[in-house]
């Protein structure tokens, strides 16, 4: 999440929107949101329901594997990242130029 803070304005150029989805409650993803000074949502995705729908949810942790998803305007998947690649924003805001 710090990584794309650092690179909001890589984002906002480009007509994306940014936002997390965690499976913590919505008062922890707050909390963590304002001890980062986030410009971007942290969405509760706390029963696991989209993290299941794209395929990141380690059922048995009852928590989703890092991963970045770049969606275009008609709904279609452009880019995807996971695991450590997820934490570096430069390829989802490569992916967000080309939009």
């Amino acid at each position: 999440m710090k990584g794309y803070q650092a690179d909001i304005q890589a984002f906002t150029g480009s007509e994306s929107v940014v936002f997390g989805i965690s499976t913590d409650p919505l008062e922890t993803n707050k909390k963590f949101a304002e001890s980062l000074s986030l410009e971007f949502a942290i969405l509760s995705d706390e029963d696991g329901a989209v993290a299941k729908q794209y395929d990141v949810l380690m059922a048995e942790r009852n928590m989703a594997g890092r991963a970045t998803f770049v969606i275009a305007k008609d709904g279609k998947i452009v880019h995807v990242e996971t695991g450590s690649g997820a934490i570096d924003p430069a390829g989802a805001a490569n992916a967000c130029s080309k939009l």
